[in-house]
């Protein structure tokens, strides 16, 4: 599900390019439906992209609030990169989650 997800993300970044469309816009909305679940899609600037696969039976999450999970995680994303102390391809771990 999410490697045909990340094929729908290729899609609608080069659609945006031939558009032309703001590149400044990150969140690629709803990739993949399933009756179970839906995939959303986010890509950086730099290309890196994130996928977040949501429970279909969950309908108390309005567009804005993924889009604003997608903003945080790419915010931390951001901030872990920047760390001087980060070693690229090292396991990145919340330390709520110890």
């Amino acid at each position: 599900m999410v490697h045909t997800s990340l094929d729908v993300v290729d899609e609608k970044i080069s659609a945006m390019a031939k558009a032309l469309l703001d590149q400044r816009e990150l969140y690629l909305d709803l990739l993949y439906p399933t009756e179970d679940y839906k995939v959303y899609g986010y890509v950086t600037n730099s290309k890196v992209k994130f996928v977040m696969v949501v429970d279909s039976s969950n309908t108390a999450l309005p567009d804005n609030e993924i889009r604003s999970m997608f903003r945080k995680l790419h915010n931390s994303y951001t901030d872990v990169m920047c760390n001087p102390f980060y070693n690229p391809g090292d396991c990145i771990q919340s330390r709520c989650a110890e």
